[in-house]
């Protein structure tokens, strides 16, 4: 074999691996196989590092849709302290509160809202739940159960049905002034797991 013939087949060879490599990164980093949903409607801490808009923020900002941990809040779901990451130590950046430099959505109190969620893989669900913090909650401090008021401002049964890739919910925003968070609840029926979104607003 010629040295041409050579230069050749390695350089097809190298072409070859770094094809699959890239097809292996694209499943790892975000591809649909790990798809699952955030809000886009207040958009989420998670989203809005997807849109650059929150820099620093780590791996979360290739897979907003993936904040997924163990399901049952309030009662279970993820350790105070770690809900916005869901105990995801990757998605850590999502729990520091940035002495409230975070991007917020504006919202009014007493009206209604519709909160939208963008489901980049369905599952069978539970239902959505929204709870929002209290009235002088610490915005300094990772957000905690004692934070919030655990009494949902709504709750959307599914029984278990699939719902669309996009969802809407129109809710009634309680009364609050000031800056908030809105913590965005998705319970899978036929996992152990649940979907958590935060996202910051200023009434």
């Amino acid at each position: 074999m010629t040295q041409s013939k050579r230069k050749n087949l390695r350089r097809a060879a190298l072409t070859l691996l770094a094809s699959a490599v890239a097809t292996l990164l694209l499943l790892l980093a975000g591809g649909e196989a790990y798809a699952h949903g955030y809000t886009n409607a207040p958009i989420s801490r998670a989203l809005y590092c997807q849109m650059g808009t929150a820099r620093n923020c780590g791996p979360i900002q290739w897979e907003p849709q993936s904040v997924e941990g163990p399901k049952g809040f309030p009662n279970g779901g993820p350790s105070d302290g770690r809900l916005c990451s869901a105990n995801l130590s990757q998605f850590g950046q999502l729990d520091d509160q940035r002495n409230g430099g975070w991007p917020a959505n504006s919202v009014s109190g007493g009206s209604s809202y519709t909160i939208k969620w963008k489901l980049t893989a369905a599952h069978a669900t539970t239902d959505f739940k929204y709870y929002l913090t209290k009235p002088g909650w610490n915005q300094t401090a990772k957000l905690t159960r004692s934070a919030l008021n655990l009494t949902p401002i709504a709750t959307f049964p599914y029984g278990g049905r699939q719902p669309p890739s996009s969802v809407s919910h129109t809710v009634t925003l309680p009364a609050l002034s000031g800056r908030h968070m809105l913590y965005a609840v998705w319970t899978i029926a036929d996992t152990g797991n649940a979907f958590y979104q935060c996202s910051d607003l200023q009434f």
